[in-house]
């Protein structure tokens, strides 16, 4: 099996792996087939839809790497417009270590799909998954406003139940029409019309790859206890150095009320000074800290560095207080 860190970048959505070129990496996808999941596999790597593992949750999903049966697994993790995929930061935050290796953005548009013959007038029941119903509340509102909102796990199980009549119609890609032998009453039905999913690409840990001067990196923080200035404390890791933080979601660790870690989205690489101290900085006034990755942003946006925290202002520090603890000013 492959590990996350085996080739030194990535290189047009090719995730770094470990078997070579003649024996491709097994991966896991949000499924049925249909999913916007299996539509982001396809643009980050066409070739590993070949034998690729349709899965029934994000658990399962990422359960397939930690037990080795896929190489890769590739979940969404974050929209645009309704925000984090909780399913994601919670199972990425508990069970065995998982490592993000890549990731991309993938544009969101919804269609209304029925069995062939259903009118708009017909349908009373609709389902999708929990996170489409909200990006296309008001499309729903002004068109279909009593119909019954049933969430399914995807968007792709939603097409398979209006496919076999046990809803009338589903929220899904159009492209699951096809699939599912349903025909589109109605397109682009999202509310906003640019709306992008964020999709990560994970695998078992392994070496981080290279710093390319364009990274991301995740991580879960866990706070040592509940007190005034607690998260404050956390912040303060990233600010004092310079670090622009991408995301930060608070999530409940289920061991009771006022009970919380955080899931964090940063700029820069695990090997960028300033990250590393930030890290160490966390360690220290944390529980635990559950390091998720550094890898490649989709964007290709650099990072923000300010002044005072290059790595070579970093190393001219430590040689200035290397020679004061050894009296030669």
């Amino acid at each position: 099996m492959g590990n996350c860190g085996a080739l030194t970048q990535v290189k047009q959505g090719a995730c770094p792996v470990g078997k070579g070129p003649e024996v491709p990496d097994l991966y896991a996808y949000l499924g049925p087939e249909g999913t916007f999941t299996e539509a982001a596999l396809a643009a980050f790597d066409p070739a590993a839809l070949d034998g690729a593992i349709p899965c029934p949750s994000v658990q399962a999903t990422l359960d397939a790497v930690r037990g080795g049966e896929a190489d890769r697994a590739i979940v969404p993790i974050e929209n645009s417009v309704e925000g984090a995929v909780t399913a994601t930061l919670d199972e990425l935050a508990t069970g065995a270590d998982i490592t993000i290796c890549a990731e991309l953005l993938l544009p969101v548009t919804f269609a209304l799909l029925a069995r062939p013959g259903t009118s708009l007038g017909d349908v009373k029941t609709i389902g999708g998954h929990p996170q489409a119903q909200p990006q296309c509340r008001r499309w729903l509102a002004a068109n279909l406003p009593d119909a019954e909102w049933l969430p399914a796990s995807s968007n792709a199980e939603a097409a398979r139940q209006a496919a076999e009549g046990m809803i009338n119609a589903a929220l899904a890609g159009a492209f699951a029409a096809e699939r599912y032998g349903l025909a589109v009453l109605a397109s682009e039905v999202n509310d906003v019309a640019d709306a992008v999913t964020r999709f990560v690409v994970v695998g078992r840990p392994g070496p981080v790859p290279a710093a390319t001067g364009a990274d991301r990196t995740s991580l879960v923080a866990f706070l040592r206890e509940d007190h005034p200035g607690a998260l404050m404390e956390l912040l303060t890791e990233f600010a004092v150095r310079g670090i622009n933080l991408t995301r930060i979601e608070s999530r409940p660790t289920g061991d009771g009320l006022g009970k919380y870690c955080f899931s964090i989205d940063c700029e820069g690489h695990l090997d960028d000074a300033r990250v590393g101290e930030a890290l160490m900085g966390l360690r220290r006034v944390c529980a635990d800290v559950r390091f998720l990755g550094s890898y490649p942003r989709h964007d290709g946006a650099p990072a923000q560095v300010r002044a005072g925290t290059s790595d070579t202002e970093f190393a001219q520090a430590a040689a200035w207080l290397g020679r004061l603890r050894y009296g030669r000013v």
